[in-house]
């Protein structure tokens, strides 16, 4: 005889098998992650239109500003956090982008294509 009862060992078993269940609920995993893109698409829509200097300092370096933080608490609660910071990592990215092309857009001027005679051999 062991040390526990059958029904000691049942109630084990069956939690070992809850736990190791194949069973994916897709329609929960589907609910979260549209409650985290409406999150994360409030809080960059406010980040875009804010006017105002960003203060706040976000984890990975993002700046936002502080009416936005209200939006920035309930993304990170929506979200997990390799998520907020895969967003975050992205946007930054995006801004960066677009601050190097305004820079090159900014050239006034033809072109300096390489002339023909740089070719010959």
């Amino acid at each position: 005889m062991g040390w526990w009862s059958k029904k000691e060992n049942s109630e084990q078993s069956q939690a070992q098998e809850d736990r190791d269940s194949d069973e994916i609920h897709k329609d929960v995993l589907a609910a979260g992650r549209d409650a985290c893109y409406k999150a994360r698409d409030t809080f960059f829509a406010c980040v875009e239109k804010g006017k105002s200097k960003p203060t706040e300092v976000a984890s990975v370096g993002l700046l936002y500003p502080a009416e936005c933080k209200a939006a920035r608490s309930e993304f990170v609660k929506q979200c997990r956090p390799t998520w907020v910071k895969h967003f975050d990592r992205q946007f930054s990215t995006k801004k960066r982008v677009e601050r190097l092309l305004e820079a090159e857009g900014s050239r006034k001027g033809p072109m300096s294509l390489p002339q023909p005679y740089t070719f010959q051999q």
